[in-house]
């Protein structure tokens, strides 16, 4: 039985990954474990088909190693034990441990030992995220590297390389593949490679050769394999990033019928991931302080429509678009994050107040250290004046609160009222007049 084409490809030399540049490019983390023959076990998280089986192949052939793979929720502890059998008689084998975070109490002690000794280096693969769905003792074991959806540049690369490839992959097929299809192949699958290049070999596979003997996987061939329409292509192919643009842009302006317009064209594209996270930055960057509680409500409709799909998944994010489009709007949250940001970024800060460092442990008294610290607890209305922000900023003030919607009205009140209580100056956004 012939494998996937996504099977075939995977790469064998860690020069081969596509992609997660910032993990495996010249001189980086992985990169350099590699180099140096000083492997340590690993978590990878992130998105299905961005690369992580990838990376584990990658790292047993460059360095030799064995490599295998098991199932955290369905291989048995038996399998584990023939792992580490192997490990025993031959060396370190490189063990890729699907879906790590269902590893069971009996195969994670059985498993521990052998981490310990470094008779089996281990890299666990999960789309959850390892500091809350994965046992403290694996993760403190491990070292946790997340993995990124792929950019389409990264994606064309691969369908490229896999039409080039004669062994593995589909150089042997006389393929000519349209732009507009290689477009939404690079952009449709929302950065899963393993999704695109098993499009792409049921597209090339499934079409007939025209009369010259060329296969011509045209952009409705595409749509088919990939069950998901294009949008409307500019010439640049930048329409997909128009949409998501506009969507934005819509809901900022509080138009409803245009931000469900352009909701409806990338649920008619198949991209429901793009919407549903395109609508939680909205949420935060855009409603923020004016409405709290429609961040959270947007929260809820994207956990709703991901658990339902589409085409149910569609009515929650619905609600969602429409009250956000509704609500008042403030970006002042996230201004002041970037504010203080640019602070940090320009080397603009100072020591921390010696009353504020952590006193837990012996000594701390000796250096000064939270001496001087007064419990806000212990106070009346639970605050008491005392500096927080290092001397040389002592009156930064990053957040410019506005008014619009009663939660920030209050927030401005009680923020313009503590500075004052602080005896600090307090800046204002200026009138429009």
């Amino acid at each position: 039985m012939q494998q996937p084409l996504a099977y075939r490809m995977r790469p064998k030399k860690i020069e081969e990954i596509v992609g997660q540049q910032d993990l495996v490019g010249e001189g980086k983390i992985i990169s350099r474990m590699v180099k140096a023959k000083m492997l340590s076990s690993m978590i990878l998280y992130g998105p299905p088909g961005t690369g992580k089986t990838s990376i584990a192949s990658a790292i047993a052939g460059s360095t030799k190693y064995a490599f295998r793979i098991l199932n955290a929720a369905t291989d048995t502890k038996k399998d584990l034990q023939i792992v580490a059998e192997e490990a025993k008689m031959s060396g370190t084998v490189v063990l890729l441990l699907d879906e790590i975070h269902r590893l069971d109490k009996t195969k994670q002690d059985f498993l521990l030992p052998l981490l310990e000794n470094g008779s089996i280096i281990l890299i666990g693969a999960t789309t959850e995220n390892p500091y809350i769905n994965i046992n403290p003792a694996i993760r403190s074991r491990t070292q946790i590297f997340e993995v990124h959806p792929l950019q389409p540049e990264d994606i064309v690369t691969a369908i490229n390389r896999a039409l080039a490839d004669t062994e593995n992959g589909l150089g042997a097929y006389p393929v000519d593949l349209a732009p507009d299809a290689l477009d939404l192949l690079s952009k449709a699958t929302n950065g899963d490679l393993r999704t695109a290049l098993n499009a792409l070999e049921l597209a090339v596979r499934s079409t007939e050769s025209d009369t010259d003997g060329n296969i011509k996987v045209t952009l409705p061939i595409i749509e088919e394999c990939l069950q998901r329409k294009a949008l409307v292509s500019d010439k640049d192919g930048d329409a997909h990033y128009d949409v998501i643009s506009a969507f934005q842009k819509s809901i900022r302006g509080s138009d409803v019928d245009a931000a469900l317009h352009y909701a409806a064209r990338l649920i008619e594209s198949g991209d429901l991931n793009s919407l549903m996270r395109r609508l939680m930055v909205i949420a935060y960057e855009d409603i923020g302080l004016a409405n709290p509680s429609a961040c959270s409500r947007t929260v809820e409709a994207v956990a709703a429509a991901k658990q339902l799909g589409l085409p149910e998944g569609r009515i929650p994010l619905a609600d969602s678009i429409i009250e956000l489009c509704l609500s008042p709007k403030s970006n002042s949250g996230y201004s002041a994050m970037d504010a203080a940001i640019a602070d940090v970024k320009s080397g603009n800060y100072g020591d921390i107040p010696n009353h504020l460092k952590d006193a837990h442990y012996k000594g701390a008294s000796k250096l000064g250290h939270g001496n001087d610290y007064k419990y806000p607890h212990d106070f009346k209305n639970d605050w008491v004046e005392q500096q927080y922000l290092p001397n040389k900023i002592k009156n930064a003030q990053y957040y410019l609160p506005k008014e619009n919607g009663k939660f920030e009205k209050q927030f401005k009140e009680q923020y313009e009222k503590l500075r004052r209580s602080s005896h600090k100056p307090i800046k204002e956004l200026p009138n429009d007049n």
